[in-house]
């Protein structure tokens, strides 16, 4: 009997509106990466313009089961960051990798 494994990222790059320093910087991205691993099984990186004051890329990425599963946390993941006052969603891109044992 076969088990398949879903694996997908979202790549979030954001525009900081708000921001003037790298201290600034620092509390507008943290409460997303702190807190998207607190609501969602996921695991979060800055991976991008991580010396930069107005931009800001994000890595978040989940295992499941099924795609259902691994869509419906990433759409939450999303929905959390876009809730963000401070941060305009540049892009958000997926990628998916499907394992068949």
């Amino acid at each position: 009997m076969g088990t398949s494994m879903h694996v997908a990222a979202v790549e979030l790059v954001l525009r900081l509106r708000t921001v003037r320093s790298l201290k600034e910087r620092r509390s507008v991205v943290r409460p997303i990466t702190h807190g998207l691993p607190n609501r969602y099984p996921v695991a979060v990186a800055e991976v991008a313009y991580v010396g930069s004051h107005d931009l800001a890329a994000i890595g978040v990425t989940t295992v499941g089961s099924s795609v259902t599963q691994v869509e419906e946390v990433l759409d939450g993941v999303e929905r959390f960051v876009w809730s963000q006052p401070d941060i305009e969603v540049v892009s958000a891109e997926r990628t998916w990798m499907d394992l068949d044992r």
